[in-house]
């Protein structure tokens, strides 16, 4: 074991609630230790317990997949809360979630938006994808698929590359935005780059379409495209 983890398990134990994130955020991917799901849960706890939001996000997070400890959606839905209700952008978007789907609390479309907002107003990628998607289906909120592109976009220029292929397929059916297939081309082929393989399928569809010429000028700007519009660190 590192001096670096030595020294954080000692301030853990002392009470350091930072500290126990970080020795629950270890566990949690094997960082420095051996992965440990339940080892995760007892550091978070200790610091959710102490009201660091981000640790009850964590929490909230392996109680709703049931990593390191019995799944129970319920218990999910309390720590997401508190989480939440710090303004932690994470927990706001995963509650949104629950709501939107109905787990651990009654299924409503209109506070998961209420959640999503909150959090996609702190630039969290995630809730901007989600209330695209919202708006493009009418869940919680009028169809609009305009308002789908503008939450698209933002996303997408932040890496997320599932908002990249919506965009992407916004621009080559017109929807919310005049039909533009280079513009499809080009997201398409981010998404594709970002790891999102559907995205490929629909860059190659076009991309058999083309002349030798026309491929290789949208080649290009995809590339331009993929190197400011890759996931944050």
């Amino acid at each position: 074991m590192s001096d670096s983890i030595l020294a954080m398990r000692q301030a853990a134990e002392q009470g350091n609630a930072w500290a126990q994130h970080d020795l629950g955020v270890a566990y949690d991917n094997g960082q420095g230790v051996a992965q440990d799901a339940k080892q995760a849960i007892a550091w978070y706890r200790k610091a959710a317990e102490q009201g660091l939001a981000g640790s009850q996000h964590n929490l909230g997070v392996l109680y709703a997949y049931g990593e390191g400890v019995v799944q129970d959606v319920q218990q999910a839905v309390v720590w997401l809360r508190k989480a939440a209700e710090q303004g932690h952008a994470g927990a706001q978007n995963s509650l949104g979630l629950m709501y939107y789907n109905g787990e651990g609390v009654a299924q409503d479309a209109q506070q998961a938006i209420v959640w999503y907002r909150k959090a996609a107003k702190q630039d969290d990628a995630w809730a901007q994808y989600n209330l695209g998607v919202a708006y493009d289906g009418g869940h919680g909120v009028a169809q609009d698929a305009k308002q789908a592109v503008a939450w698209y976009r933002k996303a997408a220029k932040q890496g997320h590359a599932m908002a990249q292929n919506n965009l992407g397929a916004n621009y080559f059916y017109g929807e919310g935005v005049p039909q533009d297939v280079q513009q499809a081309y080009v997201w398409f082929s981010v998404a594709a780059a970002n790891g999102y393989t559907d995205a490929a399928q629909n860059r190659d569809a076009i991309a058999k379409r083309l002349t030798p010429a026309a491929l290789n000028e949208w080649q290009a700007l995809a590339t331009r495209h993929f190197a400011q519009y890759q996931p944050k660190p």
